[in-house]
């Protein structure tokens, strides 16, 4: 039932019945018709003379009013007669179901090329933070009406409009208290590969081809090491080797081994966090955006796990600094020049390239390559990552475009690093065969690898 039923269920003698839309039996007139459609704002205002009134001087109400029939009438947006109040879940203007409504025209090909609207609006909406979040089931995030208004929507050029340049920032400011002039300079609403901003594309560029080379790298190494080393276990009769221990090295002390657990967690929560906004409908999303209606569960998750992804980095910082053994262990992973001709005869190695394996020191590039990703890694997302947190605060200096490249490059160096943890890390602490099925070095302290003796024990 809707607003207009339960209220005469009241009693309320003032709601419209159905005489009041459709007029009696006897003189009811088709709903199809161009003159009832053009009616229907008059209609409406019968009760609600304010808000006709303003939609009488939108860009809708002018529409309508010049006979383009395709403009939307009050039943467009509000339905017919299951109108619900906004509040309600199933209402059509509820702002969960905001985006679709507007969509109705402004997703539509045709309608937008007929009327020369702007395309890819809604692609634009559903695509960014705000749109993303609404998915997700925030129901408190911008849409469509937060920024263009209900029904006072007028075109950007217009003074009286929401969007204009010079009420930008005051509509803006409704969730970001401060916005300055500053976010009119750059467009809010593009596309991937479609007008975006050149900062944006260069980033995405850049990154669909090192994410591919990068890993694709990763692929053949580790892929070569465990196709070799498994042959020779299992493939080769009369050359398998015996694999005996090596004596146990000391590779990490206790508060490393706190320092490593944290970042798993840590590391971990905020993939899966980071990742979820932007996957919502996935089924290991689901967990943080059910409750994200009453909620924001995952916003907050993942600022408390980039809080403390931060403070473990500067607990590394300030322990290298004050401590002269931990600056002594750790300097074994400064680049040395013999790192790269080490990387280059093992990748060779590796890919059958070359037969014989480079010589390997006890602090290989492998270990180097990990943490100097890791330190780069943290970089770059504590400096995106605080951007886009702070957003309120750098939206009185800097234009949305600063966000948008941001926002770009802590995805990709996210998905970066999940990938390289997958493939890389993964594969030298747990699947490599010399310490399968785990090197126990992040729970004991101490690393133990196999040592290959042939079978002659030589």
């Amino acid at each position: 039932m809707g607003v207009h039923g339960r209220q005469r269920a009241k009693g309320n003698a003032a709601a419209p019945d159905c005489a009041v839309c459709h007029r009696d039996a006897h003189e009811m007139q088709p709903t199809g018709t161009e003159a009832f459609r053009k009616g229907v704002p008059g209609l409406c205002g019968k009760c609600h003379a304010d808000i006709r009134s303003e939609y009488d001087q939108s860009v809708h109400g002018q529409a309508v009013a010049r006979g383009i029939l395709a403009a939307p009438v009050c039943t467009s947006c509000h339905g017919e007669h299951e109108i619900q109040p906004p509040q309600n879940p199933a209402s059509s203007v509820n702002a969960m179901h905001i985006p679709e409504t507007c969509g109705r025209c402004h997703g539509d090909v045709q309608l937008t090329g007929r009327f020369n609207i702007p395309r890819d609006t809604l692609v634009s909406y559903e695509s960014s933070f705000h749109g993303l979040a609404l998915k997700a089931g925030r129901e408190t995030v911008a849409n469509c009406a937060s920024c263009h208004g209900v029904h006072n929507i007028f075109p950007p050029e217009d003074p009286r409009s929401t969007i204009s340049p010079k009420n930008l920032p005051k509509t803006c400011g409704k969730c970001h208290a401060g916005a300055g002039y500053s976010v009119t300079l750059s467009r809010v609403h593009w596309v991937e590969g479609r007008q975006e901003p050149k900062p944006v594309q260069w980033v995405r560029v850049g990154y669909a081809i090192i994410i591919p080379l990068v890993i694709g790298l990763m692929l053949l190494n580790v892929g070569g090491d465990w196709l070799r080393k498994t042959a020779l276990l299992r493939f080769r009769p009369g050359h398998t080797p015996v694999l005996r221990p090596r004596a146990p090295r000391f590779r990490m002390p206790r508060t490393e081994r706190l320092q490593h657990a944290l970042l798993m967690i840590t590391f971990t929560v905020l993939a899966w966090s980071g990742l979820a906004l932007v996957y919502p409908d996935q089924w290991w999303a689901r967990p943080l955006s059910y409750w994200e209606t009453d909620w924001p569960v995952r916003g907050t998750i993942h600022r408390i796990a980039a809080g403390a992804f931060v403070a473990l980095c500067l607990v590394h910082v300030f322990e290298l600094i004050v401590s002269r053994a931990s600056r002594r262990r750790w300097k074994t992973v400064l680049p040395r020049h013999r790192d790269i001709p080490e990387a280059v005869g093992t990748f060779a190695y590796n890919v059958g390239l070359r037969n014989t394996p480079p010589m390997i020191w006890p602090q290989s590039w492998i270990a180097k390559t990990e943490y100097w990703a890791l330190v780069w890694g943290a970089f770059i997302m504590s400096v995106t990552g605080s951007l886009l947190w702070a957003n309120t605060f750098f939206l009185h200096w800097l234009s949305k475009q600063w966000f948008d490249v941001a926002t770009a490059i802590h995805f990709y160096e996210a998905v970066m690093a999940t990938l390289a943890i997958l493939v890389w890390h993964f594969y030298y602490v747990m699947f490599d065969p010399e310490v399968y099925p785990m090197n126990p070095a992040w729970l004991t302290g101490f690393s133990i690898r196999t040592r290959k003796i042939g079978p002659n024990g030589q």
